[in-house]
């Protein structure tokens, strides 16, 4: 299994509450697809680097994962028409 980092910025514009779901949908696809969900930081609004959707900023969430390979395109897939996320990127860490 290999260690993967899913970063994602959610907008800053839902509640609490709303922010928290795609959250636990994002580690519930992980999981569906045989990923083990290792740690997920929270580091709060930030300032983006240019506007997205009219917006200037976001919440910034990091998942750490193990998963097999083809796990983060399924994840990908799912989190990209995922509604109130406005990036996201799936790495692979290196050992």
């Amino acid at each position: 299994m290999n260690k993967y980092e899913l970063a994602l910025v959610v907008s800053a514009k839902v509640e609490d509450e709303v922010r928290d779901a795609v959250v636990e949908k994002a580690k519930a696809y992980i999981a569906r697809y045989n990923g083990n969900v290792t740690e997920v930081e929270e580091w709060g609004k930030k300032k983006l680097a240019y506007e997205i959707q009219k917006m200037h900023e976001g919440f910034y969430y990091f998942i750490q994962f193990e998963a097999d390979a083809q796990c983060p395109a399924e994840v990908e897939r799912h989190v990209r028409i995922m509604d109130n996320v406005l990036r996201y990127l799936v790495v692979r860490k290196d050992a």
